[in-house]
């Protein structure tokens, strides 16, 4: 099957915001804001601009790429979102204009890229935007197939009056495949939103910066700075390319 960059945004889009709540975007902007020591942001998969705004409004200057136009016309409709140029394109190769202080990859965004290539290539895209000296950060979950069962899982979200959202889950650990699905169920009714993973060990990820010539600077398990341990369900890896 030909891979569609654009086909995620596409069907979740008009309720990206609602349903897509695992980000701490205060903490994810203080952090950012601190690690972009004075700008410019480019933002790989900038979606509806739940980094990019705050960060645009400290002042920072700020950029995207994403395939999706559907996400940008969210980001446009946003106070502010008009002024923000975003490339429509596969973050993983689009070029968008500018040398970069900080790039950013958020909300396990990587793992949307369907081949170990296609992340190399990620990497690689991103140091080609970085000025010398600058940062890389990707935020991810650590992969634990230990919480699949006979390679299946089905687990609960949230839960509320009027939304419950549910994810269904595939493992395939032989390639490192994990096929998605969440349901939201509303009175309106029921939104299936399908979603394909190729997860990699932070490890892996350590791997393709040296190949796109940066290297680890800090690793934590969250956006507060929290240490990573072997406990740790996330990460939050910086990359800085060579000065």
């Amino acid at each position: 099957m030909t891979y569609d960059a654009s086909a995620y945004g596409r069907r979740i889009a008009d309720i990206y915001d609602a349903t897509v709540t695992e980000l701490p975007t205060g903490a994810a902007v203080e952090r950012l804001a601190a690690l972009a020591d004075g700008g410019p942001v480019l933002e790989f998969g900038i979606g509806t601009g739940r980094l990019a705004l705050p960060l645009a409004a400290r002042g920072l200057s700020v950029a995207g790429i994403d395939a999706s136009p559907e996400m940008t016309r969210e980001l446009r409709a946003k106070p502010g979102g008009e002024a923000i140029p975003v490339t429509v394109g596969d973050f993983s190769t689009a070029r968008a204009e500018g040398s970069y202080g900080l790039a950013v990859l958020a909300i396990n965004t990587i793992f949307a890229l369907p081949t170990q290539e296609a992340q190399v290539d990620c990497f690689a895209n991103a140091a080609r935007h970085l000025r010398a000296g600058g940062r890389f950060v990707v935020e991810a979950w650590v992969p634990d197939p230990a919480a699949f069962r006979d390679g299946s899982a089905l687990r609960l979200l949230s839960l509320a009056e009027d939304v419950v959202l549910m994810e269904a889950a595939r493992l395939a650990p032989a390639t490192q495949h994990m096929r998605t699905t969440r349901v939201r169920l509303t009175d309106e009714g029921v939104r299936l939103l399908p979603a394909n993973h190729r997860y990699a060990w932070p490890c892996e990820l350590d791997l393709m910066a040296r190949l796109a010539g940066m290297a680890l600077e800090h690793r934590w398990a969250d956006w507060i700075g929290s240490p990573f341990t072997d406990d740790s369900r996330a990460h939050v890896s910086v990359y800085r390319k060579a000065a």
